[in-house]
């Protein structure tokens, strides 16, 4: 053809490829493949037409002709033309490219000679639409393809695989359901025999590359799969679907590692990925023009697998966080049904104390300080069986703070966190003493012959209360210093290194006070009020009941 006429065939989803080995190189397939070297400027063709170059008006729809079609062409501006571009991420000289027409062409010198592929594939129909063809990460030589034959109303499964650059390809189908074509494939880019497709009703994958898969269902609607990524830094599971948007699985760690060994096992603890501690920002609802989305669960997702329904309802499985110094400094619950599980570690020791059940806390339960950046490791426990791994936690990167400065502010928050369960047993003391005394007080009032000398008491032990009730919280606001600490990416300034100090002063001598009120002043108080008969009236006693006879 004349080049001041070429007119390029191209599909409804034209594939454009930026190249794996330069960032400038973009490929574009229409019936020929084009190449830029410059982002688009300018375009080369570096192939011949590589489609079956069929007159689509010659080709019967449903045994009819041409003559006989109601909309011609069915709407679509064009035929024969690429579907897929694949250019191997090891050899930037080898691309493979797919077409509506069934072809499947491969160059081995960058576009310079094409050797058609068509003819190899075992058991596929003429003119089969190519979906995807997937040159592997991990293998030269190795590629994936996969088709789809509704067009031609054939609902077949076609999903190959070679390792010889496409002379010869074996069948990758079983455990496919039948009936819904495929549309991509995706291989893992660190685990090559970690395989997935999508089709028209959601997602499979393969931990044998492809000689058998599983449907990965979860809460993904029943939905065709177009396109998938795995995104090679967090590892997570990214598809593109048919009108119901973009679903992402985060961290498919455990995937990676699934085998026969891991199921026949009766406990199995995955892998895990770095884990970040952070400051997240939470922003008032009411803030205009702020878009938000909610985060994934904050701290490490620790993910297992149990083999077999434990041996009693009470049975969990226990994960145990442990430092480099052998320390466990947090353990965890999960449940230990059979199947694969997930617990997330907020990344903070233990909670300096379990509130009790019947009490509300303003801000919520308590929680322990964030573990320092470093290595930890995580051991799961069910029954008598253990599994282990490794998990490394690390700072913020956008944080630049010193080594000195980090252990300096850890020491102020483990200062503050001592302190916490102290103040709360205090304050926990103090109310129950408050209330205990008030009911005290009303015995009196009632009472007309009580010595006026219990009445002081009273009123003087209230007194003593209150004051430190009132003390305990002006410690405790200053005990807020260590949030402030927590959020700050900074040394702890000298005034709150002042206030910890000062709350270390105060704090042993208000318990001590609490103390003596608890172990000298009321007993010795109720045992005035025995000695004048002054006690709570228990009420009248309960009539037992008599059955009528008859």
């Amino acid at each position: 053809d004349d080049e001041e006429d070429r007119r390029y065939r191209g599909n409804w989803n034209t594939p454009i490829v930026m190249s794996a080995h330069d960032r400038d190189v973009y490929y574009v397939g229409y019936n020929h493949l084009l190449k830029s070297t410059d982002r688009g400027i300018s375009w080369q063709e570096i192939s011949p037409d590589l489609t079956k170059q069929i007159d689509r008006s010659e080709l019967e729809i449903m045994g009819e002709g041409e003559a006989r079609m109601l909309s011609r062409h069915d709407g679509i501006s064009s035929y024969g033309n690429m579907t897929t571009i694949g250019e191997s991420a090891l050899n930037a000289s080898l691309i493979y490219i797919g077409t509506d027409d069934g072809n499947v062409q491969v160059t081995r010198d960058c576009g310079a000679s094409w050797t058609d592929l068509t003819g190899n594939f075992p058991d596929l129909p003429e003119r089969t639409y190519v979906s995807k063809v997937v040159p592997s990460l991990h293998v030269e030589a190795r590629v994936y393809a996969v088709f789809d034959g509704h067009r031609n109303d054939d609902y077949g499964i076609y999903a190959y695989a070679s390792e010889d650059y496409g002379e010869s390809w074996e069948e990758i189908a079983t455990g496919l359901p039948h009936g819904w074509s495929l549309n991509v494939l995706a291989e893992h880019p660190r685990t090559p025999n970690l395989l997935f497709v999508g089709n028209e009703i959601g997602i499979y994958f393969s931990i044998d590359r492809g000689e058998n898969w599983s449907r990965l269902k979860n809460n993904l609607p029943t939905v065709p799969v177009d396109d998938i990524v795995i995104h090679p830094r967090d590892n997570d599971l990214v598809i593109g679907t048919h009108g119901r948007g973009v679903w992402i699985l985060h961290d498919i760690t455990p995937l990676e590692e699934l085998s026969a060994e891991v199921v026949a096992a009766p406990a199995h603890l995955f892998g895990t990925t770095t884990a970040t501690l952070y400051n997240p920002y939470t922003p008032q609802g009411w803030t205009p023009g702020v878009w938000e989305a909610p985060n994934p669960p904050y701290g490490a997702r620790l993910r297992y697998y149990i083999g077999s329904e434990p041996t009693t309802e009470e049975t969990t499985a226990n994960l145990a966080i442990i430092d480099a110094q052998g320390d466990t400094v947090r353990e965890l619950e999960g449940p230990a049904t059979a199947g694969l599980h997930e617990v997330v570690w907020d990344l903070r020791m233990e909670p300096p104390y379990e509130p009790v059940q019947e009490e509300q806390q303003f801000g919520g339960t308590p929680s322990g300080p964030r573990v320092m950046p470093g290595d930890y490791a995580v051991q799961l426990t069910v029954d008598n069986s253990t599994s282990s791994t490794d998990l490394h936690v690390r700072l913020d990167p956008r944080v630049e703070i010193s080594r000195s400065d980090l252990i300096a502010r850890q020491h102020a928050l483990l200062d503050m966190n001592a302190l916490a369960k102290p103040l709360y047993d205090a304050g926990r003391a103090i109310r129950n003493l408050i209330q205990q005394i008030s009911q005290v007080q009303g015995l009196l009032r009632d009472n007309e012959d009580a010595p006026e000398s219990l009445t002081d008491e009273a009123s003087a032990i209230s007194a003593a209360l209150n004051d430190l009730n009132r003390e305990l919280s002006q410690i405790r606001r200053a005990a807020l210093t260590g949030a402030a600490i927590e959020r700050s990416t900074t040394r702890p300034t000298e005034d709150q290194l002042w206030q910890i100090d000062r709350a270390w002063e105060q704090v042993p001598g208000l318990v001590a006070s609490v103390n003596e009120i608890i172990t000298n002043r009321m007993p010795a108080f109720y045992g005035q009020l025995n000695e004048h008969g002054i006690r709570p009236d228990p009420g009248s006693a309960v009539e037992v009941p008599v059955r009528p006879e008859g």
